[in-house]
């Protein structure tokens, strides 16, 4: 059975300065009943797919462009389920300020007030995904990342995880699911070369009907090196920040809330949390550093969207 499902989302971006997440925390774990066809035929095979995007234009005294886009897709056969994931997030806005074109130390026309394009968010991220069950509580899962996130520092983000994920509790209304393995993430940076991290990742999500109509999902997700890395951010006495292990601890936190309002049309809301307490080096426009002084990008992100749904058929 085929699935289509076009999603025509507003998305409101919040602290979108920081770093790239090639993994959001969403509830993305495959379950036996969604990889296990509901006919008999054991041969028979499932197909979903669906696509997001949104955009805000603004233009005259406001100068703004914000887009968001997004793909789901997934095979499922017997035991086995294939996934592909991928999103996006673009943002630029004009700032006005002042440029003295004659040269005689005042503004005094309007050809000396100029706009300065800003990109604020250029995120990218995808996922490649197998799982393969065991039974029905248990599987294994191997997956591919990659990322890009220019404002945050990061020309590139690539990896891979395996692991070993279990249904921890299911009832008519609620299912959580917990997942442990192993992460591995190579970034390029902008600043100062490039660093591999080596890391524990721990999983739990929980998906669980309100009321008719109406679902909430939330998870969590911690990863932390076990590797040293090479860190080229100081703090402000110049010290090169520590790189040990358990030190680049990430945290990764989604809550979202869906209701349909007609057969074919559902609200959606969402809130994105990432912690990184070891972010890339600062991108900054303008100005000298002091020698020897490379400042880290924010820790903390959030993203907030929301969603108008619409499935065709």
């Amino acid at each position: 059975m085929k699935r289509v499902s076009l999603i025509a989302s507003v998305a409101l971006v919040a602290a979108l300065g920081g770093a790239a997440f090639a993994d959001d925390p969403k509830f993305a774990f495959a379950k036996p009943e969604d990889v296990k066809p509901a006919v008999k035929d054991p041969n028979a095979v499932e197909w979903t797919a669906a696509a997001e995007a949104g955009l805000i234009f603004t233009t005259g005294n406001s100068e703004t462009t914000t887009a968001t886009g997004g793909l789901k897709a997934s095979r499922k056969g017997g035991d086995n389920k294939l996934s592909i994931e991928a999103s996006g997030a673009f943002a630029k806005s004009s700032i006005r300020t002042l440029d003295d074109k004659n040269g005689n130390g005042t503004i005094d026309n309007q050809g000396e007030i100029v706009s300065v394009d800003s990109v604020t968010a250029e995120m990218l991220a995808g996922k490649l995904r197998y799982d393969r069950f065991l039974t029905d509580f248990n599987s294994l899962f191997v997956a591919a990342l990659g990322a890009r996130d220019l404002p945050a520092g990061k020309k590139a983000v690539f990896g891979g995880q395996l692991g070993y994920s279990r249904r921890l509790f299911k009832s008519k209304m609620t299912e959580a699911v917990g997942e442990f393995g192993y992460d591995f993430s190579r970034q390029e940076l902008v600043t100062g070369g490039g660093n591999s991290i080596h890391s524990a990742r721990a999983f739990i999500g929980v998906k669980s009907t309100m009321t008719e109509g109406a679902d909430m999902d939330a998870s969590l997700e911690v990863l932390t090196n076990l590797n040293r890395e090479t860190l080229k951010t100081t703090d402000d006495n110049g010290n090169v920040i520590d790189g040990g292990p358990f030190k680049d601890t990430r945290v990764n936190a989604h809550l979202g809330v869906a209701a349909k309002i007609g057969k074919n049309l559902a609200v959606s809301s969402t809130i994105d949390l990432h912690y990184d307490n070891r972010p890339a080096p600062l991108t900054i426009k303008g100005g000298m550093l002091a020698m020897g002084f490379v400042p880290q990008a924010s820790k903390m992100d959030t993203i907030m969207k929301a969603s108008l749904i619409y499935t065709f058929f």
